[in-house]
């Protein structure tokens, strides 16, 4: 039964998967079994987070295990000095006397297990949070209420770690509130235009901050705001009181507030830039100007704004974290952008992109990480030099990595189920907090966050002690789709993790087909055509170009390589993957199914893009008035009678006719090109009407859902049936 649009934020909203138990197991030596009866017992004095803490670890031990507790406020001193407690005892270290006096981590707690009682001591109260989702967390993968009984301290490695929805562009109803708790996440992100708006209109910032805090978590305002003043204007405090000022004062629970370039930029006297915003009008003579806008600049006067925004911000928020990203001119020199970081101010944090900027090369194919991608893992040159050069100057360094577990790689997909190269990521973010005191991080942007296997990795990788990643991904392979299928999704995530390092992250990919998938059009020569989109979406496809042009013609013959080989290893993993689905028991099958289409759909995304290279090759035949390129057409399928396959070279001397010929064979190979894209696109169908989070992101709304496919398919039959046929009528009366 196909899923109306939307109907994935049903899933999104449960919270607690139903029936994890097992039937039949029992628990082995060293194991405390919770059983019904037993309590979940808080101080007489519990707040309300805790209250909703406790509530929440009895309905899941219902939800999900099939057992009722109790739920009690009592002494908690007299309730572990019974002989017998049958309890789950939730405090912080002052409500808990002596179990928690060496915690110092905010966030942090130990958890005491044996036979009739389980301890949860936070050194505050989001560490008792954090204390109970991990009772979750291990008895989800025991598949049972068991756990070994022990004592353990644990401690997050990076604060805050932040997200932005996956419900919906800046919506956070209370069910994804709880969820992202879940997954470790400490900290929401918002864009804000002014005070309580944001980019789907009106909203309560002040209900936002207090929903949030019940789930353990802070706000982080990611500011729209315009800049229209240089900190040298005679009004540039009265106007910034009157913008960032007015925003502090109306929310001032907000935990902080992120400035990036594009979105901050201000009139900056720099004289390598533009020295006025996009939104600007245009001075006489102006139009010709190439220097960058200052948002796209470390610009000198950067510091100063910085400076009377930050004293602007703190006299309505003393404790405002002010997070300034520079991930806007990382493509910049790094004299400039370094120069920019020694006179920044030292009571901001600075964020940094991971990856971005970074030139590569693949079988001899340069390819540079133009914006986020995780076909490479970091950290890139420009991350590495700014991140020195925070951590020299005492700076707080944040990253935007992404380990929410997507990227624009492929910009309509929940997330990319490549656990191993995200664990390669991981890794190099560890070795930035220990090279350069890497703290907080940024792990997703509007494209938002879903509950996987990847950020559930991410959660076990970035809290101490970590446990073996391998093993870890067995464990969560066998808990999803139990133990005969679990090694062949393993093996799944092994193919199309190492095959992901293939993907070429050009900019002409990432905003083409790649942002859309196999819902991209085919534009014939250099046509644009009109993506329909919600009027209502933030972005839409204003995001999206579908005049497909190369920024290196000479490279496409490789970049087509390597997401050939992207493909091949895509198709070995799905191999693997129906084994999976074959060997899965009925009751884990959904799970299996879901993660199976996700990898089918990813597979029809890269070939879209390769169709859409090779159709661009083809399209610079048509352009060549000699059709130079006529004796290596790029594309023609053997199994299809063209003029190329027909062609005599001996009996073409003419160079008038050998072009004219050239250019009817590449109409003969994109006719067969798109039918080829026409049958990907149909093949696509089925796939998002069974899974309706598939061909959504929240900036854009559903761009590559059932409607948008059969446009797409409408579209490339026009292209089929009357631009070609009319192209070559034109040809052919030239002659």
């Amino acid at each position: 039964m196909a899923e109306i649009n939307y109907a994935f934020r049903r899933r999104l909203n449960q919270v607690h998967r139903p029936n994890r138990a097992r039937p039949g197991l029992t628990p082995g030596n060293g194991e405390v079994a919770v059983r019904s009866g037993w309590a979940i017992v808080i101080a007489p004095d519990a707040s309300d987070y805790l209250v909703r803490v406790a509530q929440d670890l009895q309905d899941y031990f219902l939800t999900s295990l099939g057992v009722s507790l109790l739920l009690e406020r009592d002494d908690l001193a007299a309730v572990l000095a019974r002989a017998e407690a049958k309890a789950i005892v939730l405090g912080t270290c002052q409500q808990v006397p002596g179990l928690g006096c060496g915690l110092k981590e905010r966030r942090s707690f130990r958890l005491v297990a044996k036979r009739d009682a389980i301890v949860v001591c936070g050194c505050d109260e989001r560490g008792v949070g954090q204390g109970a989702y991990h009772i979750e967390d291990v008895m989800n993968l025991r598949e049972a209420p068991f756990m070994t009984m022990g004592d353990t301290v644990r401690e997050p490695l990076f604060q805050p770690r932040m997200v932005h929805s996956g419900w919906g562009i800046d919506q956070f109803p209370d069910a994804h509130l709880n969820a992202i708790a879940h997954a470790g996440m400490d900290a929401i992100l918002v864009f804000v235009k002014g005070p309580n708006r944001t980019t789907t209109g009106h909203l309560d910032l002040n209900n936002l901050v207090d929903r949030a805090a019940l789930y353990g978590l802070d706000v982080y305002l990611y500011s729209y705001l315009h800049s229209t003043r240089h900190p040298d204007d005679p009004d540039a405090e009265a106007f910034y009181e009157s913008t960032y000022g007015a925003l502090i004062r109306s929310c001032p629970g907000a935990r902080g507030i992120v400035f990036v370039g594009e979105s901050c930029e201000f009139p900056s006297k720099d004289e390598r830039t533009r020295m006025r915003t996009r939104h600007c009008p245009v001075p006489p003579g102006g139009e010709d100007d190439r220097r960058p806008f200052p948002g796209w600049w470390p610009c000198r006067d950067y510091p100063r704004w910085l400076g009377l925004i930050k004293k602007v911000i703190r006299r309505a928020s003393p404790q405002c974290d002010i997070v300034f990203w520079t991930y806007n001119w990382g493509w910049a020199p790094v004299e400039p952008r370094l120069a920019l970081i020694e006179a920044l101010p030292t009571d901001i944090s600075l964020q940094v992109t991971f990856e971005m900027f970074e030139n590569i090369r693949k079988d001899g194919v340069m390819t540079r990480c133009v914006d986020y991608t995780a076909s490479f893992e970091g950290p890139g040159q420009y991350f590495s030099t700014e991140a020195k050069a925070a951590h020299d100057r005492g700076i707080p360094l944040y990253a935007m990595a992404n380990t929410g577990g997507l990227t624009w790689d492929i910009g309509v997909i929940p997330y990319q189920p490549i656990p191993f190269q995200w664990k390669r990521r991981y890794d190099a973010l560890h070795r930035a907090r220990q090279d350069w005191g890497l703290r907080g991080l940024m792990e997703s942007h509007h494209f938002g966050w879903w509950p996987s296997p990847v950020s559930e990795l991410a959660k076990w990788s970035y809290w101490k002690p970590q446990p073996d990643f391998d093993a870890m991904a067995a464990a969560i392979a066998r808990r999803d789709v139990g133990a005969e299928a679990a090694p062949y999704l393993v093996a799944a995530w092994r193919a199309w993790s190492d095959a992901f390092r293939n993907y070429v992250p050009t900019n002409e990919d990432q905003y083409g087909p790649f942002r859309v998938g196999p819902s991209y059009p085919l534009a014939f020569l250099d046509e644009a055509v009109a993506f329909p989109s919600a009027d209502y979406a933030h972005f839409g496809s204003r995001i999206l170009t579908t005049r497909y042009r190369s920024h290196a013609p000479a490279d496409v013959e490789g970049e087509i390589g390597l997401l050939e080989r992207l493909e091949a290893g895509w198709t070995q993993g799905l191999e693997s993957m129906r084994e999976a689905v074959e060997r899965t028991p009925p009751e884990k099958q959904a799970q299996a199914q879901e993660t199976l289409r996700l990898g089918q759909f990813i597979r029809l995304c890269v070939r879209t893009t390769i169709h859409v290279k090779r159709w661009f090759l083809l399209g610079q035949v048509l352009r060549d008035p000699a059709a130079t390129a006529a004796a290596k057409t790029p594309w023609i399928d053997p199994d299809v009678e063209t003029a190329a396959n027909r062609r005599d070279p001996a009996a073409t001397a003419d160079a008038k006719m050998a072009a004219l010929d050239a250019k009817m064979a590449a109409l003969d190979a994109m006719t067969a090109l798109a039918q080829a894209e026409i049958a990907n696109a149909r093949e696509a169908i089925p796939l998002v009407e069974a899974d309706s989070r598939l061909g959504w992101e929240p900036s854009m709304e559903y761009m590559t859902d059932r409607e948008h496919l059969e446009w797409k398919i409408r579209q490339v039959y026009q292209v089929i049936d009357e631009a070609i046929p009319a192209y070559r009528r034109s040809l052919k009366a030239a002659t």
